[in-house]
């Protein structure tokens, strides 16, 4: 039976099962390097490819957006890592955040957000009784 253009056959390597194809390359691999003619990269030739890499992947502005929700979920589960990035915020704008930490040592838990919205939430919520 002829095959039609454009399709192919699963036939030689690609019709092997992944395990049988590893172990091939990884004899080639190794057959390579004993030989000296396998490819080493430097530290140089390693960087560019990542860089080259990285810009591949970061020009899928939906994979980084995904990639930046997970962590950012990741992150701020953590509440003693979220008020200690709080407090340098604080510290940074000088408008006394970081006394919260007294706050927290008394047993109080603490509110995010900033004042305007706090009260904006606090309108809401008597707009909505």
């Amino acid at each position: 039976m002829a095959q039609q253009q454009g399709q192919s056959s699963s036939r030689g390597f690609a019709a092997m099962d992944q395990k049988q194809q590893r172990a091939i390359a990884s004899m080639g691999g190794k057959a390579a390097h004993e030989k000296g003619t396998a490819h080493e990269f430097s530290s140089e030739e390693a960087r560019a490819a990542g860089r080259k890499g990285g810009a591949a992947v970061s020009r899928n502005r939906e994979h980084m957006a995904a990639i930046g929700r997970k962590g950012g979920a990741a992150v701020s589960q953590n509440r003693g890592h979220m008020a200690q990035i709080g407090r340098k915020g604080g510290e940074a704008r000088g408008d006394g955040s970081s006394n919260a930490s007294a706050a927290q040592a008394e047993g109080e838990r603490e509110q995010g957000g900033n004042h305007e919205q706090h009260v904006q939430a606090g309108q809401q919520s008597h707009e909505a009784h």
